[in-house]
């Protein structure tokens, strides 16, 4: 890239904001660039191509043409020798088919053309007309000025070339070579390049190439067919005849190219047809040559129109950067753009009609069936027990009501983001839970809200502040003295805003503000609805309502140590307040005579510290009173959970196992048992004497890493808190856990079922058992994090897909417990994404993170296909790839590449489950190859979704949050449609495609 585009860059690192019109135009000017670059590409691939079958065929057709006429071949050598070409190069490989006109006549000999029925014909003019100027550069030429010679008198006469066809050529009744065909091929991209000549060192003369082509499959033969056809050259019928000739230079640029060359009659005067043929130049000149042509082809993207100019024109034909729109052109392909970035579909054969394809949502559905996970990592007080058996808790955008004998959930799921507090109403049905302000995919803002809700029939019974909170709602509290009639809620924005609320008619009674400093709790004077305490970072305030105004009275520390934090505060059965903070104290606030002598004369009462208790090393989380008077303190450094008397004087304690983290909150169930949540987002159930055991767990990080079973009801999860879980869909638990090294970031089962492969963030992989959960094998690939492992449908190879932009192929022996590297993928220009293998196990679809697919031969030693079109009608065992033509319709409109994260096409090859970048997991019929393809949408995740995938028997659909932490088990419903394939199958037409695209575009 130049200079002025580096200094672009710059000016919008440091000041996109400032300028986001600038921005703007650098994205799409760099857009543009690298959509140049993929023609470049395609096109020079092509020519290697077409290069390829010219070397390959010419040796067959020089002794085919041999063998059918001898007579031909030696009046061809004879002219070659006339023209100073030496005996051992009669028919060079470049000139097979060309006759050299002697230099002493203007005229060709009669044994030189033949007839189409192999009589000779009379003799033919060679005077030739002006020819016109032409642009492509393989075939270039020049208009004569006013007074020069034709072309024919600038130019050596052994350049002047006559074409013959092949079956000119043949004896009366030979029938032509089949399977052959000789063309001048225009390289695609160069048609509109500057009008120039290009000139080798000696003689200022024009380079050509040619090429033969022997299309070795009909489906070959129909793409060079069809490219014929939309050159506008010949008609289909012309095509599919023997007798398809050649074409002149002219034709090919100057003249529409309606029709092939007819054979030489008698007395006709005929244009010769300028070959691309090659002088005998000796091997330093060709060097030099082809050096030459090298250049003038790098400099192919300066000479192309203005980028600015090509930026805005494409900008104006596709939308925005981020549109994904598919343009439909009668063709064998199809494309969308991504970020204004075409990314081209090739059509399989059995869809014979695309236009009539009608896409609609599958026939299966998804329910909730159940929640891994809980959030207690950061949130407080978010942990209670109802009358019904149930523990209410949350996670991500789900309240859950879990049965703790009967083992079942219930789920609310109205929340529309993560919901961040909770508390339950003194009639202990009715329940209140808050959520955070979040966006939508369109950017939109989706504003916080508190729900109050039943319990047993979970339904909605109001909606507070709906466009009153900002950010989003941290603490929330029932009045007890009126029995809940009253709401008090604290939002998350800079002033810590706190209002109370009517609840029976949603309406705000009171609101100020509370403080700059973070507010951890709030609740009612539990005799008195009019006080209201909150406590949070270095502070606890006494608040009292009058008529709709707020006073407040700030805690007094006086002599005693001001804490850092007040984390958790509770009222005694005497009404003293009781806080907890990170000093690990338990202080009793009441109420003292004022300090006259401190507060001057008429100070009222203040509320000061009349008793501090040592609790715990470091802080405590959590206080929690008991029916007799008890009080319960949860300790965080220490992990303790200790039993207090009414006095304050301890009885009991325990301490939990460390894995779990410290103590978040605490539940009473009956007085002796009791339920804990931790700070690792578990949840444990147990008393005092017999200790503590997780009925509830999850993952504490980002999670992307999710495989399912082959043939079990078991899954595995992986993330970056470094831990590998395994988990039971019908008992719905963790089965077990370890703790690596390093943080995972995917995985896969061996189709055996004994073995799973976990990828790693620093390029290392490990082969765990599953019954002894020991690393079988472990390797390393580059020093870049894993994003893809995948197993071949066999279990014989492992794919290895690294952000080092390689894909490494392992040779797997020993079910799964012994690995040698096979090969390594080498072509992507980005980090790989997604990969399939093939049902055959023989071939690869990967995706990368700039947008490509391509497709990989690993029989033939990990062989990059350059032909995409040919790997149209391929079978995949699996279908994770996000970029291909059978899930093209699961990117909604204006995506930019990045908001599909993962999607899975199910096992019986009917549905696709997507993961996308706004908390939603949407459920498409397979295939959805069509723009707007229609999907049932559900929600429930609080942060992006990471993965998606199907169990074993397409029974359940797993999704994976990202910073949520919480694993969704969809129970999928309906289904007994017709197959998907039958579907498209049945929407045909009687006649396929007559044309496809140029091949090895992307």
């Amino acid at each position: 890239m130049d200079s002025s585009t580096n200094s672009l860059d710059d000016a919008s690192a440091d000041g996109s904001a400032e300028f986001p019109e600038q921005a703007s135009m650098m994205e799409v000017r760099l857009q543009a660039q690298e959509d140049e670059i993929t023609l470049l590409k395609s096109s020079l691939a092509d020519a290697l191509r077409r290069i390829r079958l010219h070397d390959q065929l010419l040796p067959l057709l020089k002794q085919q043409l041999i063998a059918v006429n001898p007579a031909s071949a030696r009046v061809l050598n004879q002219v070659c020798c006339s023209d100073g070409c030496p005996s051992s190069r009669k028919l060079s490989s470049s000139s097979a088919y060309d006759v050299i006109p002697h230099p002493a006549t203007s005229e060709l000999s009669d044994s030189a053309v033949t007839k189409a029925n192999g009589h000779i014909g009379s003799p033919v003019s060679l005077k030739q007309r002006p020819r016109a100027a032409t642009l492509d550069r393989w075939t270039q030429t020049e208009a004569p000025l006013p007074g020069q010679n034709t072309w024919q008198d600038r130019v050596p006469l052994h350049r002047r070339v006559q074409s013959l066809q092949l079956e000119d050529a043949l004896p009366s009744g030979q029938p032509a070579v089949e399977g052959t065909r000789a063309k001048l091929h225009r390289v695609p991209g160069l048609e509109e390049e500057d009008e120039e000549q290009e000139e080798d060192e000696e003689g200022g003369e024009l380079s050509w190439t040619s090429s033969v082509e022997e299309p070795i499959q009909p489906t070959t033969i129909r793409g060079l067919q069809r490219d014929d056809f939309q050159d506008g050259s010949c008609s289909p019928e012309e095509l599919g005849s023997p007798s398809g000739s050649l074409r002149t230079s002219e034709q090919n640029l100057s003249a529409p190219r309606s029709a092939p060359l007819t054979p030489i009659h008698e007395g006709e005067k005929k244009k010769l047809v300028r070959r691309n043929s090659e002088k005998l130049v000796n091997p330093e000149k060709q060097r030099k040559r082809l050096g030459k042509k090298a250049a003038s082809s790098a400099d192919l993207l300066t000479r192309s129109s203005s980028l600015e100019n090509r930026a805005k024109e494409m900008v104006a034909s596709t939308g925005s950067p981020g549109s994904r729109r598919g343009t439909y052109n009668q063709e064998q392909s199809i494309k969308m753009f991504i970020r204004g970035r075409p990314i081209t579909m090739y059509i399989p054969s059995n869809i014979l009609n695309y236009e009539d394809l009608k896409m609609e949502p599958p026939s299966e559905r998804l329910e909730l069936d159940w929640v891994y996970g809980y959030r207690g990592r950061d949130c407080r007080a978010n942990l209670y027990f109802l009358p019904t058996g149930e523990a209410v808790y949350f996670i991500a955008c789900v309240v859950v009501l879990y049965h703790i004998k009967n083992r079942t959930q219930r789920h609310y799921t109205n929340h529309t983001d993560c919901v961040r507090c909770l508390t339950l109403h003194p009639d202990k049905v009715r329940v209140a839970s808050g959520q955070t302000a979040g966006v939508d995919k369109d950017g939109k803002p989706l504003q916080p809200c508190v729900y109050i809700w039943n319990s047993t029939t979970l339904d909605t019974l109001q909606q507070i502040g709906l466009g009153t909170f900002h950010r989003g709602v941290g603490s929330v509290a029932f009045s007890f003295a009126d029995s809940g009639a009253f709401l008090c809620v604290i939002d998350d924005s800079n002033e810590h805003m706190m209002s109370v609320w009517d609840c029976s008619k949603g309406t705000k009674h009171a609101e100020v503000k509370n403080t700059n400093e973070a507010v951890f709790a709030v609740e009612f004077n539990l005799s008195d609805s009019s006080n209201i305490i909150t406590c949070g970072k270095s502070h606890v305030y006494f608040w009292t309502l009058s008529a709709g105004q707020f006073t407040k009275k700030q805690g007094i520390f006086g002599k005693h140590k001001k804490p850092k934090f007040i984390q958790c505060f509770v009222f005694s059965l005497t009404g003293d307040v009781l806080t907890g903070d990170s000093e690990g104290n338990i202080l009793t606030w009441g109420k003292s005579a004022a300090d006259v002598k401190t507060l001057g004369k008429g100070a009222k009462e203040t509320l000061q510290i009349i008793r501090q208790t040592r609790a715990h090393e470091g802080s405590v989380f959590t206080l929690c009173t008991l029916q007799g008077g008890g009080l319960l303190s949860g300790g965080g450094k220490d992990r303790k959970i200790i039993r207090w008397s009414a006095d304050l004087a301890p009885e009991r304690e325990c301490e939990i196992p460390e894995n779990y983290g410290a103590v978040r909150t605490i539940a009473d169930v009956d007085g002796e048992e009791l339920l804990v949540g931790t700070t690792r987002n578990a949840i444990l159930r147990g008393t005092f004497s017999d200790g503590f055991v997780a009925i509830v767990q999850g993952h504490v990080d980002e999670m992307w890493g999710l495989a399912t079973h082959p043939s079990q009801n078991i899954f595995l999860t992986c993330g970056h808190d470094r831990q590998v879980c395994v988990w039971n869909t019908e008992e719905h638990k963790l089965d077990w856990c370890i703790t690596l090294e390093e943080y995972g970031l995917c995985a896969d089962f061996c189709p055996n079922g004994s073995v799973v492969s976990v990828g790693l963030n620093t390029g290392r992989w490990l082969a765990l058992d599953l019954l002894t959960r020991e690393v079988v094998f472990e390797s390393t690939d580059g020093n870049e994090q894993l994003s893809v492992m995948r197993y071949s449908p066999d279990g014989s190879f492992l794919a290895v897909g690294s952000h080092d932009n390689f894909i490494y192929i392992y040779n797997v022996t020993e079910s799964g417990r012994r690995y040698i590297r096979s090969g390594k993928c080498n072509g992507h220009s980005s980090f790989i994404t997604h990969l399939d293998w093939s049902k055959d196990g023989k071939y690869i679809m990967s995706n990368s993170g700039d947008y490509e697919i391509l497709y990989w031969d690993i029989a033939a030693g990990c062989k990059l296909l350059r032909n995409r079109f040919e790997s149209k009608d391929r079978q995949w065992a699996s279908y994770t790839c996000v970029l291909g033509f059978h899930v093209m319709g699961v990117w909604l409109e204006g995506s930019d590449g990045t908001d599909i994260n993962a999607l899975c096409r199910s096992h019986s090859e009917r549905m696709v489950a997507v993961a996308d970048d706004f908390c939603k997991v949407h459920l498409f019929q397979y295939p959805c190859p069509k723009p707007k393809a229609p999907s049932h949408k559900y929600r429930g995740h609080g942060s992006h979704v990471t993965n998606v995938c199907f169990t074993h028997n397409d029974s359940h659909l797993l999704s994976m949050g990202g910073k949520d932490t919480c694993i969704l088990q969809w129970r999928v419903t309906g289904g007994g449609g017709v197959e998907s394939r039958e579907r498209l199958a049945s929407v045909s037409s009687t006649s396929p495609y007559t044309s496809s695209p140029e091949p090895g575009t992307s």
